[in-house]
């Protein structure tokens, strides 16, 4: 018999900030994260803007001599966990560790990492080589640093599947304790990869938007002049638990995860496959995981990273799977505020869906000006919008045609 799955804490870190108030009330004023970069010199790039994060103390959750062990991804991760661990009270003994997993979306990993210790080698050879450099950059060490901290003995993985890591982690630890594999897991998504040779790449590929005279207006998911994404970084994490457990130990559910579709477009490298046919598919998967009606969605919290062809492909999506029902349900992109978290994308914004059912409160689409007709949804345009929220999607969609899709469900009818 399958087991149902709540979420009891909920942890953040992102360019609004750090912790679930700072960034709820950012949303809900429709603030964006948005500015010059100020890490490294881009001058002469033709993207200067992103989505740092600037108000992170890592001597706020880290211990000091643990802090050079950890890459910023995994720094970012840790405090994201520490903040879902206390809201969600849940303790690991002796004897439930075995059953407590932890897993972490990371899309690239310790990029900062590479590349400062890469210019380190090349002056001076061995000599200034970090011994903590490989286990900074591991993209496993995220969970695996939560792990030690906690003593969390269960399953222990990273998933890996660009802008879809956070959600393919969550969904794969929904499933672990649903099927009986689990009883709690931390699970999320985390990236830290504002580096020069990142930013280069992503402008060789044309990726990303040039709007800087204008960064905070910069991400305008699904609006006529869109012009790429903004990068960013972050993290994310949500405490899970098996229902009856959580609620005999006294937690409150703040949701429930009834969904999740997970494939492939099997396309193209980059681009989504034509029609979003790739991502209706995944809609349908997680509509049918949970036996859910799709006139029963209340909220989208949709990929949209501000791309031309991805916002349409996605808009075709949406409308192919809900039909005429696409019409009336509310779609909106928080990346408008927080700008494009790669592998943590999908986390960061399950835990704004959560918020949002909680709340009450749609999220907005900011930078909404000019409307596009071909992406012709609510897109929640500018400003927040109250709303009884009893069934929401969170779709995440990555290179390589990755696609994923959560649905969760309020508890206030439970």
């Amino acid at each position: 018999m399958l087991r149902r799955v709540v979420v009891t804490g909920l942890g953040l870190v992102s360019s609004l900030g750090t912790g679930l108030d700072k960034n709820w009330d950012a949303l809900m004023a429709g603030r964006s994260g948005i500015g010059p970069i100020s890490r490294f010199d881009v001058s002469d790039f033709p993207t200067r803007i992103a989505g740092e994060v600037k108000d992170f103390e890592p001597l706020d959750w880290i211990e000091k001599r643990d802090i050079k062990k950890m890459d910023p991804f995994i720094q970012y991760s840790v405090a994201a966990a520490e903040q879902a661990m206390r809201q969600s009270a849940l303790r690991i003994t002796e004897e439930t560790a075995p059953r407590v997993g932890v897993l972490i979306g990371v899309g690239i990993g310790g990029l900062c990492t590479i590349e400062e210790n890469h210019i380190q080698f090349l002056s001076t050879r061995l000599k200034r080589v970090t011994p903590f450099f490989i286990p900074r950059l591991l993209g496993n060490l995220a969970p695996g640093q939560i792990a030690i901290r906690y003593g969390a003995r269960g399953v222990n993985l990273t998933a890996t599947s660009a802008c879809a890591s956070g959600s393919h982690a969550i969904g794969e630890a929904f499933r672990m304790i649903r099927d009986g594999y689990l009883d709690a897991a931390i699970a999320g998504g985390s990236e830290a990869a504002l580096t020069p040779l990142a930013f280069a790449g992503f402008i060789a590929m044309r990726a990303l938007s040039t709007r800087n005279e204008s960064p905070q207006a910069a991400s305008r998911p699904f609006e006529r002049d869109r012009d790429g994404f903004v990068m960013s970084e972050g993290a994310a994490a949500l405490i899970l638990e098996e229902r009856e457990a959580a609620l005999a130990r006294g937690a409150q559910p703040l949701a429930e995860i009834v969904g999740y579709g997970a494939n492939a477009d099997a396309y193209h490298i980059t681009s989504p496959s034509p029609d979003g046919e790739g991502a209706a598919r995944c809609m349908r998967l997680c509509l049918e995981d949970g036996g859910l009606e799709p006139s029963a969605i209340d909220y989208i919290n949709a990929h949209g990273t501000s791309t031309p062809q991805g916002d349409l492909a996605e808009t075709q999506a949406i409308k192919r799977v809900l039909g005429e029902h696409a019409a009336r349900v509310a779609v909106s992109s928080t990346k408008s505020m927080t700008g494009h978290t790669l592998g943590a994308a999908g986390a960061i914004e399950s835990v704004f869906v959560v918020l949002a059912i909680q709340h009450e409160m749609l999220p907005p689409t900011i930078n909404y000006e000019n409307s596009d007709p071909e992406c012709d949804l609510d897109y929640v345009p500018n400003l927040p919008r109250p709303a009884r929220i009893r069934l929401a999607l969170n779709n995440s969609f990555g290179f390589g045609g990755t696609n994923t899709t959560l649905a969760f469900r309020s508890v206030a009818d439970n």
